[in-house]
């Protein structure tokens, strides 16, 4: 079982630094859990409280996270903890002891939508904007998994069978990646198992499926390690990008 927190990659970060660490979460009841409770973790090189509870995944305190994401340059203090964003949270296998906190003063944040939260489908999308080019659409994923994360994936999809239907293309090449390129972190060593890349390349290929897309014009291909292209569904956040599935839409 892991300690509440555990070495990180590095001792010190900056802000414009992309940070990676395993730990422990720590929830924090604040205003009495009226969904605006708030999700922490400790680096504890630098004995630093991070807030992560901007992250489209969120823990699960029962297990480890892999934290990836940046010092934000808003820091509102309604959690108790420097505010990540962007960040992503990974959980993990590794089991953690569950840890509560009270708010202690800490407003947390009232709920809102957010920005990628995906319309009733039973609403007509704006028709995309001519000239119609070749484009190509990514989604990006938790590390070693291969299913949507939840308002992240699903808007990033809407998005690319919106253009889809609109431009009718001849054809559409589905590249899934794993990122199995083993990195250090916290004094462990990280590396996606490769069939993760075949996983999230049918996934996507089957979701356009089930959208009406014709099967005969997709394509399904994977790789093993994906170049280090920043892609929109992972905010400027390198790692997370080489987890990812590209919809390469052919005109």
């Amino acid at each position: 079982m892991l300690a509440l927190c555990v070495i990180a990659s590095s001792s010190a970060f900056s802000d414009e630094q992309e940070m990676r660490f395993v730990s422990c979460p720590v929830y924090r009841d604040a205003d009495a859990g009226r969904k605006s409770g708030c999700w922490l973790t400790d680096h504890a090189p630098s004995g630093t409280r991070y807030d992560i509870s901007l992250a489209p995944t969120k823990p699960d305190w029962n297990f480890a996270v892999l934290v990836e994401g940046r010092v934000s340059e808003k820091q509102d203090g309604a959690c108790g903890g420097v505010v990540m964003d962007p960040v992503r949270v990974s959980v993990l296998a590794e089991s953690c002891t569950r840890h509560m906190l009270p708010a202690e003063g800490y407003p947390g944040r009232r709920f809102v939508l957010p920005p990628r939260n995906v319309r009733p489908m039973s609403e007509a999308r704006p028709v995309p904007p001519k000239p119609w080019t070749d484009r190509v659409f990514s989604l990006v994923f938790d590390f070693n998994r291969s299913f949507a994360v939840y308002q992240l994936d699903d808007y990033l999809l809407d998005q690319a069978i919106t253009y889809i239907r609109a431009v009718k293309p001849r054809k559409i090449i589905i590249t899934g990646y794993a990122a199995t390129t083993p990195a250090e972190v916290s004094g462990r060593t990280f590396a996606e198992k490769p069939e993760v890349a075949s996983d999230r390349a049918e996934f996507a290929a089957e979701s356009l499926r089930r959208l009406g897309v014709d099967p005969a014009i997709i394509e399904v291909h994977k790789r093993l390690a994906a170049e280090p292209r920043v892609v929109e569904g992972a905010d400027g956040l390198i790692e997370p990008s080489r987890r990812r599935v590209d919809i390469d839409v052919r005109l």
